[in-house]
């Protein structure tokens, strides 16, 4: 990076410092299922990249009242009490988050109207980059940064970083609509309607028949002894971020699968599920395959819930038996018939269901 760059940091928390405590401490919450599972990892591995750690850009063409934007920010943060969590465990080694009072959010902006448009391309890339690579500290809230780069007279870059742990991706639209609605109101969140608390939905999976998800579990996994490897397990257990592969497909296409999901009485999401399970099966040489895939978890009857910030998600297993005697819509609307049956039991963890 070119040292005409200029980048000015907001004051950020001491790192290791501890978690709030007394009148600075607005909660003491229980973790999800998923919220456990991905803090188990963070805890396993504290070095190297987190693949956890999630970044989306946002670029705003027009006049930005810098001052303003990261006040409606904090002005976000005091709303969703979820935004200000930390993640500890108490000497039994039971997970808790703890929900700080006060909140600033970390704020960084930089200015790169000095250089010419390929460099500011490529030195907007290299700034986020580096918020990506910079973990954050689950001790230390809140688990989200932002970086403001003005690329022009009217053309600004705003970068997220966030850790997986604080929400999902139903979570960042909520929050995008609110942030647009508190800045045009000079960041006052009052103009926004009373919002559902995460907490509100770690209430609601404590008051769920967990024997009873265990015994759905149980019978569709039943016989279901090893899993669907594709691929050796990597030696190292080094962590990695994954790729990814963009593939769009043609709107004819697209329209013939819902034709298609419609005319049997599916959804789209089955007839992908089962395509997907008819490439296993082929490339693992089985007729019983088992993958993993990832459920709203926003359950209708909590009020609120649609406009709810947090990690709701769960990740679940999908099974399915293949049989070459049978018609491809029969294995979907099978498949199809038992993950509805199993949508009153998506709350249930996936290491419980593990075992």
């Amino acid at each position: 990076m070119k040292s005409t760059t200029s980048a000015h940091d907001a004051t950020r928390p001491a790192a290791g410092r501890g978690p709030a405590r007394g009148s600075a401490l607005a909660g003491v919450w229980p973790l999800s299922p998923l919220q456990e599972g991905l803090l188990f990892h963070a805890d396993f591995d504290d070095h190297g990249p987190d693949v956890y750690a999630v970044q989306f850009t946002l670029d705003i063409e027009g006049p930005v009242d810098a001052g303003r934007l990261r006040t409606s920010w904090d002005a976000l943060l005091d709303r969703h009490a979820a935004l200000r969590a930390s993640f500890h465990r108490r000497k039994s080694g039971e997970a808790v988050q703890l929900i700080t009072r006060n909140v600033t959010v970390p704020w960084r902006e930089a200015d790169l109207r000095g250089h010419t448009e390929p460099e500011r391309t490529a030195q907007a890339a290299e700034l986020a980059e580096r918020e990506r690579a910079e973990r954050l500290d689950l001790a230390v809230p809140p688990l989200l940064r932002l970086l403001l780069i003005r690329l022009g007279a009217r053309r600004y870059r705003l970068v997220v970083t966030s850790h997986h742990l604080l929400m999902d991706g139903w979570s960042m639209p909520v929050l995008l609509n609110e942030l647009s609605e508190v800045y045009a109101a000079g960041g006052d969140s009052s103009v926004l309607k009373r919002s559902a608390s995460y907490g509100d939905y770690l209430l609601w999976l404590g008051r769920q028949d967990k024997d009873a998800a265990r015994a759905a579990w149980r019978a569709e996994l039943a016989g279901a002894d090893e899993p669907t490897l594709m691929a050796p397990t990597a030696s190292s257990g080094t962590p990695v971020l994954p790729d990814e592969t963009v593939v769009r497909l043609p709107e004819r296409t697209t329209r013939d699968l819902v034709t298609l999901a419609r005319a049997h009485g599916l959804t789209v999401n089955t007839v992908v599920q089962g395509a997907w399970a008819l490439v296993l099966a082929r490339l693992a040489g089985r007729t019983d395959v088992v993958f993993g895939a990832t459920v709203a978890g926003r359950p209708a009857e909590l009020p609120g819930v649609e406009a709810m910030v947090g990690l709701l998600i769960n990740t679940l297993p999908v099974r399915v038996r293949l049989d070459g005697g049978q018609p491809v819509v029969d294995m979907l609307a099978r498949l199809q018939e038992r993950q509805s049956a199993l949508i009153a039991h998506q709350h249930l963890g996936l290491s419980e269901i593990q075992r």
